[in-house]
């Protein structure tokens, strides 16, 4: 076995889209574990507090995340670190919204 492993984005995007699930884990490994979450513009987001720190790394759309209260804009580029056991969602998804999820450690973020 290789010591590596190797992901397109944009291919975990393409076959994530075409399943029903919004989140998809692509990537697992002891100390972390990486998805790719896909929100459709105008959507809500059911999301609930984690086991595990996240960080969120938004490849394209836009949108808010509300953070216990608080809510900032989001869009290409910006990368949030959200920290476990905080109240989180996305909201007013204004554009069809591609994140890539990283979990420090893995969490199940179905349960």
């Amino acid at each position: 076995m290789a010591g590596y492993q190797s992901f397109s984005l944009n291919a975990v995007e393409k076959a994530q889209s075409s399943s029903a699930a919004a989140y998809r884990e692509f990537l697992r490994r002891p100390g972390f574990s990486m998805g790719m979450y896909l929100l459709p513009a105008g959507s809500q987001d059911a999301q609930h507090p984690h086991s595990a720190d996240e960080v969120y790394t938004i490849q394209h759309g836009r949108a808010q995340l509300e953070v216990e209260g608080e809510t900032i804009d989001v869009g290409p580029g910006d990368v949030i670190s959200v920290d476990l056991g905080r109240d989180h969602h996305f909201l007013n998804i204004t554009e069809d919204l591609a994140v890539l999820v990283i979990f420090a450690p893995p969490d199940n973020p179905a349960a």
